[in-house]
């Protein structure tokens, strides 16, 4: 299962209770790039390190290929598509989003960077065109009720999908 979307959308509260009812292993790439130091440089104008993509890529080899596992991340065109069986893409009303923004210390480019990529859809578009367009879907993510009826729609494919391939 890959979790993505702008930053602010919910991707890791999502991500961690869904591995929970589902016993699935959550992974934040942005957290094991972290502590693995997966990097390639640092980017000035957005105050944030720049990922090694071929590193994460090699670092999550061995996990992808036992299954199980829900991955969280802001992009994906450089997972390689045999990685997931489904892909959501988690999109926030821009007012929502501001505020989560700012809370979190974005601001000036940054703030306006992620806010434009969430109005243009950006992340749904990369999705659709490094996927199969039947496995990438879109779910709001505003307010709680959303998160529960994501985790219960989520929850009912995977359960739908262990049918199926089991």
């Amino acid at each position: 299962v890959l979790s993505l979307g702008t930053p602010g959308v919910g991707k890791t509260t999502l991500g961690k209770e869904l591995a929970s009812r589902a016993g699935m292993t959550y992974i934040n790439v942005g957290d094991m790039a972290k502590e693995g130091e997966l990097y390639e440089g640092f980017d000035e104008e957005y105050g944030c390190p720049i990922l090694d993509e071929d590193r994460v890529i090699d670092e999550l080899e061995d996990k992808m290929s036992e299954g199980g596992v829900i991955v969280d991340y802001h992009g994906c065109d450089f997972f390689p598509e045999r990685w997931f069986h489904i892909v959501f893409v988690l999109r926030t009303e821009n007012s929502f989003l501001y505020e989560r923004l700012e809370s979190r210390g974005y601001k000036g480019k940054k703030l306006q960077d992620n806010i434009q990529c969430e109005i243009f859809q950006t992340l749904y578009e990369e999705a659709m065109l490094s996927y199969r367009e039947e496995i990438v879907h879109q779910l709001p993510s505003n307010t709680p009720e959303d998160l529960e009826r994501n985790l219960d729609q989520i929850m009912q494919w995977i359960e739908q999908w262990m049918k199926d391939n089991n």
